[in-house]
């Protein structure tokens, strides 16, 4: 990993200090925020490689110098989660969330953590807390979450519902797409899957899952040549996939 960049660059900016005339002086507050940024984005960088205590580490720098550094509590549930603390995970989102409780990105993030704890509802309302914030530069995202974890409840009208607002702000949304092209297949739409499918495309790679899935619709619209050149790709592309057996062994269910 490289570090030294980041390293030069806390060490520049203690030589600046050092160098600032008593006029230009610092406030100390900001002064502990930059030393908390740095040290939780190499944390980040640390947990990038698999580097975790380190990233714990830094994390705990980056808190010593700024206790209500959002970002960093917000690291540390990440990590937590990561290690499989789930008690300190919750915690750390929690303590996110008591500094700023319209954060975004803590809602989003604790969102899907409590969706992979399999507390739905709860998840759930993280992510529509989080599009409430104005200043949310990507609402689409935290509404295809909400989708995704609406899927996992088994709650197909909510999730479809989710994934409509969030292709209404963003219609090249690749995960809305996609569970659209697969919600309407699974609702026997199979046109409708289409044009999702088609649309999902447009804007994102084929992996195996989407062929197998223009496969499939492709078949129950009995388009034989749409069917045969997805098949092809997906032979061709990914022959060790899953989905490749599926098609060899013509389990199209």
């Amino acid at each position: 990993m490289n570090v030294g960049r980041v390293y030069w660059l806390m060490l520049t900016l203690a030589l600046g200090a050092c160098e600032t005339s008593p006029e230009k002086k610092e406030n100390p507050a900001e002064e502990r925020t930059k030393i908390a940024t740095l040290n939780t984005q190499l944390a980040i960088a640390y947990m990038r490689d698999n580097e975790n205590e380190l990233a714990l580490k830094k994390l705990a720098k980056a808190l010593d110098a700024d206790p209500k550094y959002v970002d960093a509590h917000n690291t540390y549930a990440l990590l937590y989660s990561r290690l499989g603390n789930v008690e300190k995970a919750e915690q750390s989102y929690k303590d996110a969330l008591r500094i700023d409780p319209i954060n975004p990105s803590a809602l989003n993030n604790y969102g899907q953590f409590l969706c992979q704890e399999k507390r739905y509802d709860e998840g759930q309302a993280k992510f529509l807390e989080a599009i409430k914030n104005p200043l949310y530069r990507s609402p689409e995202n935290a509404l295809t979450n909400a989708g995704l974890c609406a899927l996992q409840a088994k709650n197909l009208e909510v999730a479809e519902q989710h994934f409509r607002n969030a292709l209404q702000i963003n219609a090249e949304l690749a995960p809305a797409l996609f569970s659209m092209a697969q919600l309407s297949y699974d609702k026997a739409s199979y046109l409708q899957a289409r044009g999702y499918h088609q649309r999902f495309v447009q804007v994102a790679p084929q992996t195996p899952r989407s062929l197998w899935l223009g496969i499939r619709i492709e078949h129950a619209l009995h388009d034989k040549d749409a069917e045969s050149s997805y098949s092809l790709v997906l032979k061709n592309k990914f022959p060790d996939a899953p989905e490749t057996g599926f098609l060899q062994q013509g389990k199209f269910d």
